[in-house]
């Protein structure tokens, strides 16, 4: 139940080493030219209203979990894990709300407020606003944004890594409050699509076979 909360509800951390050969790596100017600006991530996000992809998620003990996630934004997503687990992280109505079938608990649930995926889930996302960007980096390949609520900086962290040409998110890494890092990364993202409401309810069933 933990790891599986910590997948969307509550985590940072060094993105995944991309060893490149000398004639690849090139000076730090050039490399900074590279840098997508912040302008434009903001504006890939805010384009994005559907979108579908299949994850493997990396808990911070190093086990890992595999699915698809649905976004609708704003303030909707799912993540729904595969066999054997069939957990299911259902974001809506300002709240996370953790399904798991294999616990005799009922489900916990957390505001999305609180938590740093509401970043990219919010109606604007601006993350030229003051104090939310606490990191903007270039690592040769992709461009590394790591930013909190600044209103909730307490919450945590959240780091996302794009590539350019076109503008894609790839992953992100979410570090909570007592430190623990959960890595999410995407396969290929899927966006503009139909997606029933029912899906971002927590009594809405699972999800449709032409979804899946």
């Amino acid at each position: 139940m933990k790891q599986i909360a910590f997948a969307c509800a509550l985590a940072l951390a060094a993105p995944l080493a991309v060893s490149l050969p000398l004639t690849l790596m090139a000076p730090a100017a050039a490399r900074a030219a590279e840098k997508l600006p912040l302008s434009a991530i903001s504006a890939y996000l805010n384009g994005i209203t559907t979108a579908k992809s299949s994850f493997t998620q990396i808990n911070d003990d190093g086990s890992l979990s595999t699915g698809q996630l649905f976004l609708k934004r704003p303030g909707r997503a799912r993540f729904q894990y595969d066999p054997p687990s069939g957990a299911a992280v259902i974001v809506g109505a300002g709240a996370v709300v953790i399904h798991d079938p294999k616990s005799n608990q009922p489900p916990e649930s957390y505001p999305l407020s609180r938590t740093p995926l509401s970043i990219i889930l919010a109606s604007h996302v601006d993350l030229g606003r003051a104090n939310m960007v606490v990191g903007h980096d270039f690592d040769g390949t992709a461009t590394i944004v790591t930013a909190q609520d600044p209103d909730h900086p307490d919450a945590g962290s959240i780091q996302l890594m794009f590539t350019a040409a076109p503008v894609e998110l790839r992953k992100w890494v979410i570090e909570d409050a007592s430190g623990a890092r959960t890595t999410v990364i995407l396969g290929a993202l899927e966006t503009g699509m139909e997606l029933p409401g029912s899906l971002f309810t927590s009594g809405g069933g699972g999800v449709p076979s032409n979804l899946r």
